[in-house]
Order: C-alpha cells, then sequence, then structure tokens
C-alpha cells in the first residue's frame, strides 16, 4: 500500500490496546477507527482492502506538542513543508507549533490567520497552533481563544528573538485575569535572570561556560512564581522543556495543594549529558542547558514517578551559520535542538533500559501530550471514533541517523551519528497513509486542527 493511499483495516501480530500488545485488526471508517478486532481475521470486512503489517508494533501516532516550525518569516530555518514531512518520518501524527520563531509571531489574531495562511497546503500531519502572551497583547487573548489556538506560551527571560518579549510580573498577572474560567492553559518557558557574581567567565568554547551561566537557580526560581501563579488564578498551567531535578519538589508540593499544574521534559535532556560534550559542539546548545548524567537520572526516576507528565520534542532548528560551528562559541550560538523525527526512538533507545514499557512510551508522547492542547478527544489513543492516527514501527530494530535520512531542513543535530533503537516503518493520518520506509504521500494530507469553546474543528 503506497503513500497517498486510503487504509480500511490494519492488521498486525502486535498491536498496542490499552496496556496489553495482542494481535488485533483496526477497522477505519471515514479517517476514524470504526473497530478494533482481537485476532487476526477479517471478518465481515473481507471486501475491505487490508494492511498487513505482520509482527510489527501498531499504535497510536505520536502527538508533539513542543515544535518551532519557524515560517512565516524565518523560513530557512525550517517550514511546514519540512517540518511535517521529517514529523510523518517519525511517526508523529500530530505537532503543535510554537508561536516563536515566526515572523510576525502568534500574538494577535490577525498575526494567527498569516500563520495559518502560510501552513495551508504544506502539512503532511495535523497541525494545531500555539498562541503567545507577550507584554500589552492581553485583549488578544481571549479572540485568539475563539480563533482556536490551543493555549498559549510566554516567557520569563529573554527569548533569543527580539519580536517575541518575555513578561513582567504585572504582564502575567494581568494574564492571567483574561485566561480564568477559559479552561485555556498557558505555558511557560521557566527561566529567570538572576544575579551572578563577578568571575572569569571561561573558555566560550568549553560546554562547561555555557552551562555555568545558565544554573538551576534560574528554573528554581522561575517556577517558584509559576506555582505560586497557577494555585492564586487556578488557571491551568504547564512547564515547556524542564531541564533540571532540583524543581521537582516545588512541583509536587504545588500539586498537592490543588495546583492545575502540569509538566514536560524532553529527549535532549534524557538522552544527552553535559558530561559528552565535546569543545566547540554548538549543535547541543539549547535552554535551558543539557545538564550531568546524575540529574539526567532524577529526570527519569521521575517520569516513573509521574511527577513530570509528558516528553516532547522541543524542536528548534536554525541555519548553521547561526550555530557558530566555525568558531564553536557556546555564547553566540543560538540554542535550539532539532530532534521531530527521532523523538520516538530517541525515548525508547533510553526507556526500554530503564524499565518503561511500550505502554509507557504511548501515556508520555501520545495520550498526555494530547490531554494538554484539549485533542484527546480524537488523538492519542487507539480507541473507537478517534482519528485513525496510527505509527507502524520495529522496537527491536536499531538504525544510525545518517545526514540523508532527515527530513528537516537543515540537517544539522547531536544524533547525527548515532544508533537508535525503534525504526518507524510506516505512519497514517485519518487512514492515509503519510509515510512509507523513506516515501512521503504526493501530496500533504494534514489538516489544520482549530479549537473552539474546548474542542477540535479540523480545517482543511
Amino acid at each position: 500500500m503506497e503513500p497517498g493511499a486510503t487504509v480500511c483495516a490494519v492488521r498486525s501480530q502486535r498491536v498496542l490496546c490499552g496496556d496489553e500488545i495482542r494481535p488485533a485488526l483496526i477497522l477505519i471508517k471515514d479517517g476514524k477507527i470504526e473497530n478494533i478486532l482481537p485476532g487476526l481475521d477479517v471478518g465481515p470486512s473481507a471486501s475491505a482492502e487490508v494492511l498487513d503489517v505482520g509482527n510489527r508494533l501498531v499504535m497510536p501516532g505520536i502527538v508533539d506538542c513542543h515544535v518551532h516550525v519557524n515560517e512565516p518569516g524565518r523560513t530557512t530555518w525550517e517550514g511546514y513543508w519540512t517540518a511535517t514531512r521529517a514529523a510523518a518520518a517519525g511517526g508523529v501524527t500530530t505537532i503543535v507549533d510554537m508561536p516563536l520563531n515566526s515572523i510576525p509571531p502568534t500574538t494577535t489574531v490577525g498575526n494567527f490567520r498569516e500563520k495559518i495562511q502560510a501552513a495551508t497546503g504544506q502539512c503532511f500531519v495535523d497541525t494545531a497552533f500555539w498562541g503567545g502572551v507577550i507584554p500589552g497583547n492581553q485583549l488578544e487573548l481571549r479572540p485568539m481563544i475563539q480563533a482556536g489556538v490551543a493555549g498559549f506560551k510566554c516567557f520569563l527571560i529573554h527569548s533569543g528573538v527580539d519580536e517575541f518579549p518575555h513578561v513582567s510580573d504585572s504582564d502575567l498577572h494581568t494574564a492571567m485575569q483574561q485566561l480564568r474560567d477559559t479552561g485555556s492553559v498557558l505555558l511557560f518557558h521557566a527561566e529567570r535572570e538572576i544575579q551572578q557574581p563577578l568571575g572569569e567567565t571561561g573558555d566560550p568554547c568549553e560546554y562547561s561556560t555555557f552551562l555555568n551561566s545558565r544554573p538551576d537557580i534560574m528554573e528554581m526560581e522561575a517556577i517558584r512564581t509559576v506555582t505560586q501563579l497557577c494555585l492564586q488564578y487556578q488557571v491551568r498551567c504547564h512547564i515547556v522543556h524542564l531541564s533540571s531535578a532540583q524543581p521537582l519538589e516545588l512541583i509536587r508540593a504545588a500539586r498537592q495543594a490543588g495546583a492545575p499544574l502540569t509538566v514536560e521534559t524532553t529527549h535532549h535532556y534524557l538522552s544527552l549529558s553535559a558530561e559528552h560534550i565535546p569543545s566547540g559542539a554548538t549543535q547541543f546548545k539549547c535552554c535551558p542547558p543539557i545538564r550531568g548524567m546524575a540529574n539526567q537520572e532524577q529526570l527519569w526516576a521521575a517520569l516513573k514517578a509521574g511527577d513530570i507528565d509528558m516528553v516532547v520534542s522541543d524542536h528548534s532548528p536554525c541555519t548553521p551559520d547561526l550555530k557558530q560551528l566555525d568558531s564553536g562559541d557556546f555564547t553566540e550560538a543560538w540554542g535550539g535542538i532539532s530532534s521531530l523525527q527521532f523523538g520516538l526512538p530517541l525515548f525508547w533507545t533510553s526507556a526500554c533500559k530503564r524499565g518503561f514499557s511500550l505502554a509507557d512510551t504511548v501515556r508520555l508522547l501520545c495520550q498526555r501530550t494530547a490531554q494538554l492542547c484539549r485533542l484527546d478527544n480524537q488523538k492519542g489513543s487507539l480507541r473507537l471514533g478517534h482519528d485513525a492516527d496510527l505509527v507502524i514501527w520495529d522496537p527491536e530494530k536499531e538504525f544510525e541517523v545518517t545526514e540523508g535520512s532527515i527530513h528537516h531542513k537543515n540537517k544539522l543535530t547531536p544524533y547525527l551519528g548515532k544508533t537508535l533503537k525503534g525504526e518507524v516503518y510506516t505512519t497514517i493520518v485519518r487512514g492515509r497513509v503519510v509515510y512509507k520506509q523513506g516515501s512521503f504521500s504526493q501530496q500533504p494530507l494534514g489538516r489544520h486542527l482549530l479549537l473552539s469553546h474546548g474542542r477540535t474543528q479540523a480545517s482543511l
């Protein structure tokens, strides 16, 4: 069955149904899961064309709710065509696009319409959109909710781009008042500037110099602010890309006190460690920074304990020149890591060694991410009536990340040359094959997912 084909049924020896892996036949009608039959007999649907994938694993498509596509305005960094193909090649069937680093940023209804226009006809997977909170745009928030954004993102520190300024405490209180009782969610880049003692700055080509410039206390102080706001206003709050394990006790205490707070971490914090970053290897730079191995094990333990809710890519690409590869200067390089295509195997490569199951993978990469952006009524689970979004993959198969296999626009990534476990074979979005063994559907088959009154309305 070639890319672009409509699938009426998928049969496999290994279908992940809830917490159980068993032989099953998934029947698909009008892009939805019509039924999941135990065993492998087609039964009454004998006339339907069946995609038989043998022993490959079938599970819900990944929902990656933290992706910087950068279009319009910075399409040399990335764009919808390349980002969503990379997503499809990685078993990601839904992305949620961040309000920066596009120009204009998604901070007004007018800017949101520009973004939707830029994405139209270019998405190979389904795409939802975050709005942004910046100083002075509080009266745009409710209209953006009505227009269909999934929620909002703000920064408590310089965002890296001047057109998306960070907010003050006063801005946050104003935004919270607007978001109260809307059911929407506010996402926080949780770092705050702190006064650091003057001293030697160190060699800018050594990773430790950059790491020391963004200590754990920056995350701790920001998260202290977030937890207080969350408790005060009872507005859903979400901490993006937690890198430090130190604030976890603060997070636990806030939740126990009744804060509607969720937390994500990323594949790079779980897969990479400061001790193994070579001098001048600026492709490893991101903000907050990749920390040490002991911290990383604490993040894994927090995932297992449920203190961290989900894992995302935070795909944040740029052109190679912005990474300052020639000088190897970590202090000047753009901070962002490209990983959208490799999230599933990155997670599984490390998680399976730590006792995580495939059901855990679905919970952390599909279900919880869908819940965050209120897409869980149609995405992230193999349930009757849900969209037939499937990833078909081999969890045992190892492969090497090569430049030729990368589908995002700029091929720079810290994972180049690494061997990962878990190769994606086929990706299906709403019953259509969008990716199969290196090939894509001729036309983009993704839809825009615009939320209205708390639930999703798809638009072509």
